[in-house]
Order: C-alpha cells, then sequence, then structure tokens
C-alpha cells in the first residue's frame, strides 16, 4: 500500500482496493463542516480523487506513477454525520490517460458523483 499522508490526516480509509476498483470510507466530524454545518465540498472531492488514485494504481508498471488532469464532481444531497463510503470504477485505461468514476454515498443514499481524467506517466530524473 502506499503511504498516503493526506489521507491519513483526514482519516480516510481504504476498505479494498484492486485493479480498476476501490472502496474507501471516512467517519464525518463536524471539523469537515462548512458554514452551512454541512460536510464541504471539497471533502467529498478528496474522497472522489483518492478513490480514483487507488483503483488506478494497481494497474500500473513498478515505474509508473498517476496525477489527477481533472475531476468533475456533482453534489446532490447534503451530508452531516454517518459514514461515507466511495465507490471507484475504472472506466477506460489508456497508454497515457485513463478514466475513472466515483460515487459517494451516505447511509446507503448516493450523495455525490465524479468522474475524472488522470495522466499516467514515468517519472523524469531530477537533474541537480
Amino acid at each position: 500500500m502506499l503511504k498516503h499522508p493526506f489521507a491519513k490526516l483526514i482519516g480516510l480509509a481504504f476498505e479494498s482496493r484492486d485493479k480498476g476498483r476501490s472502496v474507501c470510507k471516512l467517519s464525518v466530524s463536524e471539523k469537515f463542516y462548512n458554514p452551512q454545518n454541512v460536510v464541504h465540498g471539497g471533502v467529498l472531492y478528496s474522497l472522489a480523487d483518492t478513490g480514483m488514485g487507488g483503483a488506478l494504481y494497481p494497474l500500473l508498471k513498478s515505474d509508473e506513477y498517476c496525477a489527477t488532469i481533472e475531476i468533475k464532481i456533482s453534489y446532490f444531497k447534503p451530508v452531516r454525520e454517518g459514514t461515507l463510503e466511495c465507490r471507484t470504477t475504472l472506466i477506460n485505461k489508456g497508454k497515457t490517460v485513463a478514466s475513472l468514476e466515483s460515487v459517494i454515498f451516505n447511509h446507503g443514499v448516493m450523495v455525490a458523483k465524479a468522474s475524472g481524467s488522470y495522466s499516467i506517466f514515468k517519472p523524469n530524473k531530477v537533474v541537480q
């Protein structure tokens, strides 16, 4: 499993990760609230983004990385408590770009849906 300091910071945990699929969860806390006392959209976005990376990484070669190109997210319902569950599925993987979809649930109800594109690349050597 990759080290993921941001996921650790917010308490996000993977329930499962496999080639092209992932499920991650996050317990709702007031620290995630916006001024309207509901979970900030950025928290849901972070779940989708992290879930997509988690589904894509098992498909990469050992010398490849991925990075988010773009994500479009739609928010359907406010979240105030409980556990958020993000289910991600790979839609398509090419040589340099992958497309994924995440659906986020709270108490079994869909609260957001996101689609994203990820760059697949080999890192450049650092020149000093």
